[in-house]
């Protein structure tokens, strides 16, 4: 029902038309759409308090975009100009920042650094490097990587990640790795406790003892590590790891082995036992 004490919204054929093509349209501005909404119920009759339960928003947003569209038509749906410093930096020098650091490097450079594509663009240092932020770009960095040049690799790929994601039945499967050269340090005095007002103290200095070598496998189904440390980093020392977990693996059961590239040995990577 309507509400006398409320100007009817009236409407003319080309106003409609506008309005419901705003509403409809999956390119407008959500905020525009909305309030095209909101004009085309108040044209229906309904009051405010409809409008605002029908389309579920707030009853004063209801008020102010009926009194504006009232007021100035479409032209009082429109976002209203935003307050600050008018924008300097037009899209073609955004996309040209972008594409230039995406496609191109400085002559005798390997990446664009912020100041020497601000002088390409003409604009600010600072400018550069806010479009970067907003891009996700961070041209001073690099990542490597190496491809294989097995033949098989895919082949291997797909028997380790299988391995991991549907282990075959009556089965155990370990990834194994190495910790290599772990330092056996001690400090030259004791700790000192801390105390009120004084923290706690240690000597600067400490004594070597050597190093230990760190063997672990994890199950990946259950989570259990077993462990154990070597002297030495020999390759004998790594196949009695390979009978330990033997040894503590229940009979009957096939034992399949993921490990990396150990250093020093060879040792193929993804082995099966």
């Amino acid at each position: 029902m309507g509400d006398n004490r409320l100007p009817p919204v009236v409407l003319s054929e080309a106003e409609r038309l506008t309005l419901e093509s705003w509403a409809k349209r999956r390119s407008t501005a959500q905020g525009l759409a909305q309030r095209a909404r909101i004009v085309l119920a108040c044209a229906r009759g309904w009051n405010n308090t409809m409008v605002t339960a029908r389309l579920d928003t707030e009853r004063k947003t209801v008020a102010r975009w009926r009194t504006w569209f009232l007021r100035d038509r479409l032209d009082g749906l429109a976002d209203e100009p935003r307050p600050g410093v008018p924008r300097t930096i037009t899209d073609a020098q955004v996309e040209e920042v972008v594409v230039r650091t995406l496609e191109q490097t400085p002559a005798g450079g390997t990446h664009w650094s912020k100041r020497e594509l601000a002088k390409v663009v003409g604009i600010s240092p600072a400018s550069v490097l806010r479009i970067w932020h907003a891009f996700g770009l961070q041209p001073w960095r690099t990542e490597t990587f190496k491809i294989s040049p097995d033949p098989f690799l895919i082949d291997k790929i797909r028997d380790v990640v299988g391995l991991y994601l549907a282990p075959p039945a009556n089965a155990v499967v370990f990834a194994v790795d190495e910790k290599p050269q772990i330092q056996a340090l001690q400090r030259t005095a004791p700790v000192l406790p801390m105390v009120p007002g004084v923290p706690e103290r240690r000597s600067f200095d400490y004594v070597r003892h050597g190093t230990v070598d760190l063997f672990a496998a994890l199950n990946t189904v259950t989570g259990k590590v077993i462990s154990k440390l070597s002297a030495q980093h020999r390759a004998v020392d790594f196949r009695d790891f390979l009978d330990e977990i033997d040894r503590r693996t229940g009979k009957g059961l096939a034992v399949h082995v993921i490990c990396d590239n150990c250093e020093d040995r060879d040792v193929p990577q993804g082995a099966g036992a």
